[in-house]
């Protein structure tokens, strides 16, 4: 198995926030680090080149749908997604888990796995723990996640403890048939339990002593408020391994990610950037601010003032409104460029205080 292993560079002397580095066989990711989406083989709208521009230094894409189209024996045979989408950096996939949530009016849960009616066809679709590790060693991802429940909210404590003992055992199937084939990809475990923090307790325990590589935090940003996603997650990040990567699928907008880095993640995810740029919204260090107001139409400037990103460098909000009025496709390039970079400087500027602390 090649040298897959987490450092810890630097703690900070006020938080349990911490600096470090994930090795991979497509390179080193410096954390804390914010990992845009590309759920299809694609960030939306942008091209390899612009991503690698923005400074990501890993991307997601997502089981799921790849399985379904284009299907895992057409990303094979190119020798993976790095050569199917042309991305040199390293790549995590997520096994599925988030569509049990996101199709529950198309699929069915059995202790053996979940069966999918397809959003495209129709056709089923039956991922079992491991099959979805079959697909992700042909997508040849550096990371790969199990096959788990992402229990919705808000959900009664007997239901979310049906879903994790469900997820565990999954989980332990996962890992089990995994080590059978020692490969340069890394297993992290899912630690669900929804918003019982005696589960959530429960989960990571139970997982911990699994010893998976890396651990996430699932189940959350599902629509809970941000008071109880902030409580969970001060919560549970210290019930997860120290030495290994700290993980909270599905986090990204700024003051999530400032708040979770403190309390020691690593590693966030998340559709917001380009979903938010589809819209004519974009990050500012002020707050949100939507391009498609009137009061932009002659205004110069920048998005934001002293941002490097290729947006703010060569266009003028009165620009990125015009072709946001006018439904110009390069709107949602220009405006996703701008927030993805946003989010990994952001990051990238907390690593360096806590690297200074």
């Amino acid at each position: 198995m090649n040298d897959f292993r987490f450092e810890i560079v630097k703690k900070s002397k006020k938080t349990a926030a911490r600096a470090g580095i994930i090795h991979t066989k497509h390179g080193k990711i410096e954390t804390p680090v914010f990992m845009p989406v590309g759920t299809q083989a694609s960030i939306k709208s942008l091209t390899s080149h612009q991503i690698h521009d923005t400074s990501a230094q890993i991307i997601l894409a997502n089981t799921y749908h790849l399985a379904l189209r284009p299907g895992s024996d057409v990303i094979a045979s190119f020798g993976g997604l790095h050569n199917f989408m042309n991305w040199d950096k390293p790549i995590l996939t997520d096994s599925g888990g988030y569509q049990v949530f996101s199709l529950s009016q198309r699929r069915k849960i059995t202790p053996e796995g979940v069966t999918f009616q397809s959003h495209i066809d129709g056709k089923k679709i039956t991922f079992t723990p491991s099959s979805v590790i079959d697909l992700q060693r042909d997508f040849g991802s550096d990371i790969m996640m199990p096959l788990d429940i992402c229990t919705p909210y808000p959900c009664t404590e007997k239901q979310t403890l049906s879903d994790l003992i469900q997820t565990h055992a999954w989980e332990k199937e996962a890992l089990d048939y995994w080590k059978q084939k020692p490969n340069d990809q890394w297993l992290f475990a899912i630690v669900q339990g929804g918003t019982y923090k005696n589960l959530r307790t429960q989960s990571a325990d139970y997982l911990s002593e699994l010893d998976f590589p890396g651990y996430a935090l699932g189940g959350l940003s599902v629509g809970e408020p941000k008071p109880l996603l902030e409580e969970l997650i001060a919560y549970s990040a210290p019930l997860l391994p120290e030495n290994k990567p700290k993980y909270v699928m599905g986090l990204g907008l700024p003051d999530n990610l400032e708040f979770s880095i403190n309390q020691g993640i690593d590693m966030f995810d998340c559709v917001a950037p380009t979903r938010l740029a589809r819209h004519g919204h974009v990050f500012t260090p002020d707050g949100h601010l939507s391009i498609k107001k009137e009061l932009f139409k002659w205004d110069k400037a920048p998005l934001v003032e002293g941002c490097g990103c290729y947006t703010c460098q060569h266009h003028s909000r009165s620009y990125l409104r015009h072709l946001f009025i006018a439904k110009e496709m390069l709107a949602c390039t220009l405006l996703s460029i701008h927030n993805i970079y946003f989010l990994i400087h952001l990051v990238k500027r907390m690593r360096e205080e806590i690297l200074n602390s």
